[in-house]
């Protein structure tokens, strides 16, 4: 059985919100200085996921993620983690990817990839929490998608999956090849022992640029227009009702709230 999983790279969720930074101007996230990004929270639970397929079923398990060098930090922890192989997409083309776009870039580096029996991917991504990207790639690629689920196993030629729905989850069988978007529910990541730690710090992981891929800029202009990116503030006002008793503050506080039409 082989596995892919897509990573993504993020700025670090639980860094104290007074480092994070916005460039209005430039419609982008500054990196925090000092703090180094993270494996996205749900990919790593996908991440954990096929690694527990692995060890029951045999086969391989490959990390695939697109972004800068940086990235590199990330698929080697997925190697530490016990992934079989990793590969990088990055190139400057990439740049300011949409979501479709991204989904482009990862379905072509899946189909250079070759066959495969199943495609892991987070439910969605701390950094824009959008949702949107395994949607598109299992679109692009044909494959029947089930998202959000809580566990996945094989059954019947297939998979097994129990998709979380507002009240409980749906059990849903799947065919193979399938893709799968995966939510935390499903188990927390295991920490990478420190043989594997070793052994990815000296992995080479493969680069593979737009013209690898067989992709050009013109093919991955976004689709949607990011109108303002910013740092949300909120202001609070207060006023102090002045009352001679606790009756006297009731009534005064009644007519200021019908003034304000909230009751």
């Amino acid at each position: 059985m082989r596995i892919i999983v897509t990573i993504k790279q993020v700025p670090d969720p639980d860094i104290p919100p007074g480092h994070f930074k916005v460039d209005e101007a430039a419609k982008r996230v500054v990196p925090p200085s000092g703090v180094n990004p993270v494996m996205n929270g749900y990919d790593a639970n996908a991440l954990e996921a096929a690694l527990k397929l692995k060890e029951q079923h045999g086969g391989e398990v490959v990390a695939l993620s697109l972004g800068a060098a940086e990235a590199r930090d990330t698929l080697k922890r997925a190697l530490a983690m016990g992934a079989s192989e990793a590969v990088l997409v990055s190139d400057p083309t990439f740049d300011q990817l949409d979501s479709f776009a991204t989904a482009r870039v990862l379905a072509a580096a899946i189909k250079k990839l070759g066959d495969y029996d199943l495609i892991l991917s987070g439910r969605q991504a701390s950094d824009t929490d959008a949702g949107q990207v395994h949607i598109g790639l299992a679109e692009l690629l044909g494959l029947p998608l089930v998202s959000p689920i809580q566990a996945v196993e094989v059954a019947d030629g297939g998979f097994r999956a129990q998709r979380i729905i507002e009240d409980g989850y749906q059990v849903v069988q799947v065919p193979k090849p399938c893709l799968l978007g995966v939510s935390s529910e499903i188990g927390e990541p295991r920490y990478p022992p420190l043989r594997g730690i070793m052994q990815a710090g000296r992995a080479q992981i493969p680069v593979w640029t737009a013209a690898d891929l067989g992709l050009d800029a013109e093919g991955l202009k976004p689709r949607r227009e990011l109108g303002r990116l910013y740092v949300e503030t909120r202001e609070t006002q207060v006023e102090l009702i002045e009352a001679d008793d606790p009756a006297e503050a009731g009534e005064k506080l009644a007519l200021k709230l019908r003034e304000a039409k909230l009751i």
